[in-house]
């Protein structure tokens, strides 16, 4: 269906086709007739199949400018996403003159959220816990609320704020619209729907229609060694304007941002451990393209909603399945392409199966690209850059300077530009041995593999018993003060050229030696 198709106000339209679209994707097409009509709706859909839009379009349409009170509140579980959710409100209520929109969440002055509240707010973006805290002090008053919006329902309960939300559903005014939006339905948001929706409308994407579309999703086997040398291959060979690289640990994200920096690439990472001045400063690089290569975690991830992303490298499988459909989802968004690529190894591929299998999809397997293919991409691009230099740009200046150069040292123009060209791609790139799948390997291979493994495990014990023996006698060694003693395991070469009259280092006798172990196990016992 065209947004033109609809009964949509005209404003809206305008704007909705300022912002590129003109289909709606299958969770609209489903969600905004059914809100339109006022009824309640629970949409059970992944990220990126525009549910921002499936709900925002409805309660911007039901919205009275003349009321400068709080009209619709969305509750989102997290900073990013309130902030992301609130910026495409205002996009898409540009042409509707006197309605504004304000994000509340944890992290900022709470004052300051006040006083915007205080100049007359129709549409509230916050997270639980904030609008919670703006209820309880009155600064947000809920008479006039006509929509309410549980957006990334599963989440929300997941980070522990089922207490919140129902604390701000119990104060919404008897008459009023809600809409659920979730990517899975546990019993827990069953519970929430019976309890504060009447005749809900259930609306559902299947995750077969968000992740085949419009995405082209790939693996590649390579051994973990090679891990780092992968992506920095499919960089280069794709060259994605923007792209998201996807850890399960802060260490991994830390330490790729690092080599990557290394290697010449913008990039900057995300995680748990940044405080929220860090991690805005990183988000607004890369959505202003300063940054073209974000690495994050999962957690840290939750809530990026940035258009333009190209492509999602998992250098990392997901621990959860789940969390594959939602990494791949921040690319071919609202329909646009985008591509996703996987790097697995060893019995990985086992879990490639079944995220084929539960998300009803096909993630094909690719060779790498050859170091070869790179430096033709590459030779490629700048060959284009050079050629628009030469059409825009005068260059006589530069011609002279070559002529002289050549002239002066004895050197072809072909030798100097290949020089150039050189320094300007760096060396070429390396081959990497993609890595055999596991149930390929030879037999006696693998055979091989698992006798090195139980020969570290018998060479482990066999050192442990010989430690322990050796601390017996350690023992037994240092209660006597000559512990150089050969018949003790010493070094048998210190007693050479020495009487056995003498012990050690000190020439102590033995008699006198025996003795003195004596009184020792004598105070001992």
């Amino acid at each position: 269906m065209n947004y033109s198709d609809t009964q949509m106000n005209a404003n809206i339209l305008r704007a909705v086709e300022e912002m590129g679209f003109e289909v709606m994707t299958p969770i609209q097409e489903q969600a905004i007739p059914v809100l339109l009509e006022g009824r309640d709706v629970i949409g059970q859909a992944q990220t990126g199949t525009g549910k921002t839009a499936a709900f925002a379009i409805p309660m911007i349409e039901r919205i009275n400018p003349q009321i400068r009170k709080p009209q619709g509140i969305i509750l989102c579980p997290t900073r990013e996403l309130a902030m992301q959710a609130a910026e495409e409100i205002r996009k898409l209520a540009r042409y509707m003159h006197g309605i504004k929109v304000l994000p509340v969440y944890g992290g900022q002055d709470i004052g300051r959220q006040i006083r915007a509240l205080s100049q007359g707010v129709q549409i509230i973006v916050g997270t639980p816990g904030r609008v919670m805290d703006h209820l309880r002090r009155h600064t947000i008053k809920t008479g006039e609320i006509k929509m309410i919006v549980l957006d990334e329902a599963d989440e929300m309960l997941n980070m522990g704020f089922r207490e919140d939300i129902e604390t701000v559903l119990k104060d919404m005014p008897e008459e009023h619209q809600m809409a659920l939006f979730s990517a899975t339905m546990p019993q827990a948001i069953l519970d929430i729907t019976g309890t504060y929706q009447k005749d809900a409308v259930f609306v559902k994407v299947t995750p077969k229609e968000v992740t085949v579309a419009a995405i082209k999703q790939a693996y590649y086997r390579v051994a973990k060694k090679d891990k780092m040398d992968a992506i920095c291959r499919l960089l280069d060979y794709y060259q994605p304007v923007r792209s998201l690289i996807f850890c399960n640990t802060k260490r991994m994200v830390d330490e790729m941002v690092g080599m990557l920096k290394d290697r010449g690439y913008e990039a900057e990472g995300l995680h748990g451990d940044l405080s929220q001045n860090q991690r805005d400063t990183v988000m607004n690089l890369f959505r202003n393209g300063r940054c073209g290569i974000l690495v994050a975690t999962d957690v840290a991830a939750r809530g990026i909603d940035v258009s333009g992303v190209d492509a999602v490298f998992n250098f990392d499988i997901p621990e959860d399945i789940e969390y594959y459909v939602h990494r791949i989802g921040r690319t071919g968004r609202a329909g646009k392409a985008g591509r996703s690529f996987t790097l697995i190894s060893g019995r990985e591929i086992f879990k490639i199966r079944d995220i084929e299998r539960i998300c009803h999809t096909t993630i094909r397997e690719r060779k790498l690209p050859t170091a070869k293919d790179v430096v033709r991409v590459k030779s490629g691009k700048l060959f284009e850059q050079a050629m628009e230099v030469m059409e825009s740009r005068e260059l006589d200046s530069f011609k002279r300077s070559i002529s002289n150069a050549v002239e002066e040292h004895d050197f072809s123009v072909l030798d100097l530009a290949a020089a150039f060209m050189q320094m300007s791609m760096g060396d070429e790139p390396k081959e990497i041995q993609e890595e055999k799948p596991f149930f390929e390997r030879s037999r006696s291979d693998r055979d091989r593999r698992g006798s090195e493994k139980r020969g570290n495990r018998r060479d482990d014990r066999r050192a442990d018993r010989n430690w322990k023996g050796f601390e017996g006698r350690d023992r037994n060694r240092k209660s006597i003060e000559g512990k150089e003693h050969g018949g003790f395991g010493g070094k048998k070469s210190d007693m050479r050229g020495k009487k056995r009259s003498n012990f050690g280092k000190s020439g102590e006798s033995v008699e006198k030696a025996v003795k003195s172990r004596k009184n020792h196990l004598s105070e001992k016992r």
